[in-house]
């Protein structure tokens, strides 16, 4: 089932929305435009209670947008009990995959064969891309997590749960020492970005007590696989496991080993995450190799390390954050853009000079200033090509130029953002 019309729940907090933004009114026509496409477009509801959410103009799931792209129907969730039947549909059809393939960060609605079979990697006919990203098993953990902090709900804490936080935990103990796990990945491709070097193994890496990750948010590959900010994000939900399944599940012979691997990562960003920027102030890294090798810059892509706060890690307040945030918000960051008509972090997904309205979003996420959300807020609605919607990137000099005519990740995060703006948040 597809929705063909919108919820009286949705369209009542639309309404809200457009009240609230009388001085604002660009930002109001913008939400409404953002917030019914997803539940228009890429919502697909089985006659099995399970629902498949396309990221947009392509057709397959991945774990992580469709987490973000339902995460702002929670607020409505709690009154309306279809849209949380819709949302935990979703999670269902997520931890349904996780327990398919823990490897794999795409998926096809149906087992038909569709996108990256001629991959070197263990494809099956479900799989639309097997790029292992350690956030594509963060995400649909979080989901179950926040649909019980906004509803009260708990059936999704059931067996398919249980096998997937399983089968994640097996995988992140697994990638603490990658030398012995048996995923590799190639693509016969001239964008080096798109494959992994060492025949598929990797860049060579020690042992640190994080988890290694193959590719970044963005699906292209890490430089030194251990990945910050998406190391960040397994420990906030290694710290919910430990919750769910102290206060919820009663099942707590599984609570020391979520303990142990949640001290072992953040024993390993404390140890090799944290170095020194060009004014020597110390900042996290993005990603390093337990090998000296590090790299100073942020991607646009959720988990960053602009992230942080948002993610659950840290305030936004927290010393080293904030001079993290300053550096990567400069040009040291290699992939800062400023322009005629923007600024912000782009990607190594998009060209030179593209900005992302997902990180733009999340830039105003993590701080408290008023002042620049809104500033963020007034640029993401003047550069959006007349559109009304968001897209992936586009030039900060002309932003008639974009990448990602439908994009719907991004789309919630533009109304995720001007919720926020309102104090309208998000029970975590």
């Amino acid at each position: 089932m597809v929705y063909t019309e919108i919820p009286t729940s949705v369209q009542k907090l639309m309404n809200t929305i457009t009240e609230k933004c009388e001085t604002y009114p660009r930002w109001a026509e913008n939400f409404n435009a953002c917030f019914a496409n997803t539940l228009l477009t890429t919502v697909n509801r089985h006659q099995d209670g399970t629902t498949f959410v396309l990221t947009g103009d392509i057709p397959a799931m991945w774990l992580r947008d469709s987490t973000a792209q339902v995460r702002p129907y929670l607020v409505v969730a709690k009154e309306d009990s279809d849209i949380g039947d819709m949302i935990a549909g979703l999670v269902e059809k997520q931890l349904s995959y996780i327990n398919l393939d823990p490897y794999a960060n795409a998926f096809n609605e149906e087992a038909n064969n569709a996108g990256h079979q001629d991959d070197h990697t263990k494809m099956n006919p479900w799989i639309w891309e097997r790029k292992y990203e350690i956030d594509s098993l963060c995400y649909p953990l979080q989901l179950s997590y926040l649909l019980w902090k906004a509803t009260g709900r708990t059936e999704q804490f059931n067996q398919t749960f249980d096998e997937a936080v399983k089968n994640v935990l097996e995988v992140w103990e697994t990638e603490q020492n990658h030398e012995q796990s048996d995923y590799q990945f190639v693509r016969d491709t001239t964008r080096e970005e798109d494959t992994l070097v060492r025949e598929g193994q990797g860049s060579p890496i020690a042992v640190t007590g994080m988890t290694w990750s193959g590719f970044r948010p963005s699906d292209d590959r890490c430089i030194y696989h251990y990945l910050v900010p998406s190391n960040m994000f397994a420990v906030v939900v290694l710290d919910y496991l430990k919750e769910i399944y102290t206060d919820i599940l009663k099942e707590e012979t599984l609570v020391p080993r979520i303990e142990k691997l949640r001290a072992e990562i953040q024993a390993g960003i404390e140890k090799y995450a944290l170095v020194k920027n060009k004014a020597g102030e110390t900042i996290y890294a993005y990603e390093v190799d337990g090998l000296g090798n590090y790299s100073i810059m942020d991607d646009s892509n959720v988990p960053n390390l602009i992230a942080a706060p948002y993610l659950g890690y840290c305030s936004k307040e927290e010393e080293t954050y904030l001079a993290t945030r300053k550096t990567l918000l400069s040009k040291e960051n290699p992939f800062y853009y400023e322009g005629e008509f923007a600024k912000g972090i782009g990607s190594s997904h998009t060209p030179e000079n593209y900005v992302w309205p997902i990180a733009m979003a999340m830039e105003g996420l993590t701080t408290n200033d008023k002042a620049t959300k809104e500033r963020i807020l007034n640029t993401l609605v003047a550069t959006d090509a007349g559109t009304n919607l968001m897209h992936e990137g586009f030039d900060v000099n002309n932003p008639d130029n974009y990448t990602r005519e439908w994009f719907s990740w991004a789309n919630m995060m533009f109304c995720e953002l001007v919720m926020d703006y309102f104090d309208i948040k998000i029970e975590k």
